[in-house]
């Protein structure tokens, strides 16, 4: 058995719902004292993934104090402090294959052909750790042979909730160390693209054609 991090508390995902629906801290504050990715912190925020969260109280859990709370919210940059367990380090079993609620299994095929077409990079094995799945279908969903191929939608899995959005990052960082790429050097690279990308769009929107002007340059009426 390993020891459970008591730096963090006990149900992150209920306490950055209960953090976000009756504090002002920000994303990042919520992020760094639960330990969640802050993408994910503003996917719980916008309701894309863990509808059926109920929030919880760090402070009727024991984890936090109001005063804490209170400090942090009149500063941005300062950082929550968990309030220390007293009694040994609690254990918890070693994880074995992640499960996955019925109701999301139906989209696993889907996530894993988002990973294989935007990050090769990420390994079987990897796969396998974050979608919950086996290397056989995998390999189905590369050779076109799994029963879903003609209706495959390739989905980002954390953005469907079969993964964190930390627990994507930290595949995709290894996978690019393995490689021998620097991940924050791509990380860097894909950031400006999409901000290029971006910037051409605008450039688009502001020269699109103005037919007023080409209705009077002809002398039609725009009656």
């Amino acid at each position: 058995m390993a020891e459970l991090d008591t730096s963090k508390p006990l149900k992150p995902k209920a306490s950055a719902v209960w953090l976000v629906d009756n504090t002002t801290l920000t994303f990042d504050q919520i992020a760094d004292y639960t330990g969640l990715h802050v993408v994910e912190v503003q996917a719980l925020a916008d309701e894309e993934v863990g509808r059926g969260i109920i929030g919880e109280s760090p402070i009727l859990a024991g984890e936090l104090t109001a005063a804490e709370i209170e400090r942090c919210e009149k500063d941005s940059n300062a950082s929550l402090k968990i309030i220390k367990r007293d009694g040994p380090a609690l254990k918890v079993r070693a994880k074995g294959p992640r499960y996955t609620p019925v109701a999301r299994r139906n989209d696993k095929p889907d996530a894993i052909a988002f990973l294989v077409k935007n990050h090769p990079e990420v390994s079987d094995a990897q796969i396998c750790k974050l979608v919950g799945t086996t290397k056989p279908t995998i390999q189905a969903i590369r050779d076109r042979t799994h029963p879903n191929s003609s209706t495959l939608n390739p989905r980002n899995p954390a953005e469907i909730g079969l993964c964190s959005y930390q627990e994507l990052e930290k595949s995709i960082a290894k996978g690019l160390k393995a490689l021998g790429r620097d991940p924050v050097a791509e990380a860097a690279a894909a950031k400006a693209k999409l901000e290029a990308e971006a910037a051409g769009d605008e450039d688009k929107s502001e020269t699109s054609f103005d037919f007023s002007n080409f209705l009077k340059s002809t002398g039609r009426s725009t009656l």
